[in-house]
């Protein structure tokens, strides 16, 4: 694919994974728009960027909410591919599932239609594992984008609502509402690691920060997903170059760590610059037990014990798509927390 002259639009411009995409479109020559709710944030975003990448005249911004119909015309004027990133990540379960549900499947659509309306080649949807990997209570199991999470089990607000919003996409997208055959492609990233650009606090940031701060005494025995940021980025540009990533959706995990693992790492790295990181692995049982009165350790106890593989061949086959070491991605995100302040 040639470099389009048109711009690139994404959505969620000022989030974890917007900003790095944004700096690797830009170091590669592509003009940029990004939305975010507010223009009041304009200038956070741009100082983020202009770390990484001198943006010149090649980026601009336009304010548009996923739950508000207004400013997505004008956002799309002219567009040719999309780069759907914006969505929400809450840290805690929400009171009503609805309440994260209906925003993510209806803003999903909102873009897509508006996309669609104005002509638009290709979408790409960024989604999550959470729509892949929830409900299954195999001992072990190897994941592949062929599989869904299972909506009927209790796999959480946040589960459930990427699975109906990326299955809402595809509906829409394999549907006869889709007249002008607009293409999407969907991207399914577990866990995001890597360098936080600025202040803005992220979710997806509290797994490092809380073992960074030692505020768990150990570890819960819990297999998770990871991926570098910057490898998420570089999948979501491939997704929209290659051809042969129309209708087609990938799983870009660069691998599994149980938490001890994570710990270690960290503890290796950072403790003989004064960080105490808990390596020890708490029973299982006892997680439980904790996990009925914290919500943050609540969320997480359905995943006790649970020993998975995330498959990443495709990704690699179809895109080309080449993954950094998870040690980096671990590493490369607690420096940016201590960089920030964070910890």
């Amino acid at each position: 694919m040639t470099i389009s002259s048109k711009p690139i639009l994404v959505t969620g411009a000022s989030s974890f994974v917007g900003i790095h995409v944004i700096v690797q479109l830009l170091e590669q020559g592509y003009t940029v728009r990004g939305t975010i709710r507010s223009l009041s944030k304009e200038a956070e975003v741009r100082e983020a960027v202009a770390k990484f990448v001198q943006a010149d005249d090649r980026l601009e911004f336009k304010a548009a909410d996923l739950e508000n119909a207004s400013g997505w015309d004008e956002a799309l004027h002219g567009v040719e591919y999309v780069l759907h990133v914006a969505s929400p990540f809450p840290l805690f379960e929400p009171e009503n599932e609805d309440d994260l549900i209906i925003p993510a499947v209806q803003g999903t659509l909102r873009v897509l239609r508006a996309a669609h309306k104005a002509g638009v080649k290709r979408v790409v949807q960024v989604s999550s594992v959470a729509a892949i990997a929830a409900g299954y209570k195999d001992k072990f199991r190897r994941f592949t984008e062929e599989d869904w999470s299972i909506i009927e089990t209790e796999i959480g607000a946040y589960a459930k609502s990427k699975t109906l919003a990326e299955r809402a996409a595809w509906e829409f997208i394999n549907g006869t509402e889709n007249t002008k055959r607009m293409e999407m492609v969907a991207i399914n990233p577990p866990l995001i690691l890597g360098p936080v650009p600025n202040k803005n606090f992220r979710t997806s940031v509290e797994v490092i920060r809380t073992y960074m701060l030692g505020q768990a005494p150990g570890v819960g025995r819990i297999k998770m997903g990871l991926v570098d940021v910057r490898d998420i980025a570089s999948a979501i540009i491939l997704a929209m170059t290659t051809p042969e990533a129309a209708g087609q959706r990938f799983l870009c995990s660069g691998g599994t760590l149980w938490l001890k693992e994570i710990a270690g790492i960290l503890h290796t790295e950072f403790a003989g610059r004064g960080y105490r990181i808990p390596t020890f692995e708490f029973p299982s049982w006892m997680v439980r037990f904790l996990g009925l009165f914290d919500k943050k350790i609540a969320r997480v106890v359905s995943d006790l014990d649970r020993d998975f593989e995330q498959s990443n061949e495709k990704a690699k086959r179809i895109l080309k798509w080449s993954p950094r070491p998870l040690k980096e991605a671990i590493i490369s995100m607690a420096d940016s927390l201590i960089e920030h302040g964070f910890v």
